[in-house]
């Protein structure tokens, strides 16, 4: 059996590895067939000293594939079926778990593929409970964006910022996998959104998904265009994860009362801010991590609806590095998805 295995930092080999015995009560076997990727994949590849984890590690955080077997005491799921797993093994029994804020749980036993094994590998077995069917019509490139990308936006945009419709919205980086879901998931519902981007041609592809108006941050002070555009009001929400090259200028881009919600930080770790600013705005910050189960389905209920994932590139799995480098580079637009 194949699996991608993260050796040292930014060294990846394709490794054959023992197959994974039969699934025990409560466990399904996945055959994977396609991964998507996220800047927790990058990060994982450069190496993170906060990543508490033993190498060699099979990486992979986020996947879409099909039943292969079925364990003891499991209803629900036959062979063949499509599927997609959660990224992260929650514990199941603590509060946040049983109240479905999965995201939160108190146990979590780490995320796949950045603490622990994850899911570029032929086969998996997992806990039933943290798979979820794929809706008939999903193909399975655009499934393996459900579990992170579409989930995180989903429990971002309307679990915490709570969007709602004919809203107006800042998206940061529109051309990222997670700024693209948010673009079109915020058009879905009629909100007037603006974007940036960091080219020309980023722009035109993100005019061409519904963005409204579209900023080159290289170029223009993104913050000011925003004041200008909605009449020196600011926008409702700011949908932030670039972090402190962009993080105040978001701040600054809200409306009095506005909502940011941020699910990262790539460019650094710190930044500071205006208290006052902050009170007398009386602006709101949302940290958002993750997502839950039912952030998931929701997300696969809106592919089956037809609002389909932007895809930049698909690669094979004898080739993972060179999308995790495409995505490191940021010249991508959309999502990096690797076939089996």
């Amino acid at each position: 059996m194949r699996a991608l295995t993260l050796v040292a930092d930014r060294k990846i080999e394709l490794r054959e590895v023992d197959p994974p015995p039969a699934p025990a009560a409560g466990e399904v076997q996945i055959a994977i067939k396609a991964i998507g990727l996220n800047h927790i994949d990058v990060w994982g590849w450069r190496g993170m000293a906060f990543a508490k984890r033993k190498l060699p590690l099979v990486v992979g955080a986020e996947a879409a594939g099909e039943i292969r077997a079925v364990g003891p005491g499991v209803a629900g799921f036959k062979t063949g079926d499509p599927v997609v797993a959660y990224g992260a093994l929650t514990c199941g029994t603590c509060k946040a778990c049983r109240e479905g804020r999965d995201n939160l749980c108190e146990n979590v036993g780490g995320i796949m593929g950045f603490h622990v094994d994850g899911f570029a590998r032929d086969l998996v077995n997992m806990p039933a409970r943290l798979v979820v069917p794929v809706p008939a019509g999903v193909a399975f490139r655009d499934a393996a964006c459900a579990p992170v990308a579409f989930a995180t936006v989903q429990h971002m945009l309307f679990d915490n910022a709570k969007l709602e419709p004919g809203e107006s919205i800042l998206v940061q980086a529109g051309g990222s996998g997670i700024g693209t879901v948010a673009i079109k998931m915020a058009k879905a519902i009629g909100c007037t959104v603006i974007t940036t981007v960091g080219d020309d041609e980023k722009a035109a592809k993100a005019k061409a998904l519904g963005a409204d108006h579209v900023i080159n941050y290289k170029t223009e002070r993104f913050e000011g265009v925003v004041r200008k555009l909605t009449g020196k009001k600011g926008v409702d929400v700011a949908f932030e994860h670039v972090g402190p090259d962009t993080f105040n200028g978001s701040l600054f881009s809200l409306k009095r009362g506005g909502r940011l919600v941020t699910c990262g930080s790539t460019s650094g770790q710190s930044t500071t801010l205006n208290l006052f600013q902050l009170f007398q705005q009386q602006y709101r910050i949302f940290g958002s991590f993750g997502a839950s189960l039912r952030n998931i389905r929701e997300s696969l209920d809106k592919m089956a609806a037809g609002l389909l994932p932007v895809i930049d590139t698909e690669v094979p799995l004898a080739e993972f590095e060179r999308g995790l480098a495409r995505l490191e580079s940021r010249q991508v637009f959309g999502k990096i998805i690797v076939t089996f």
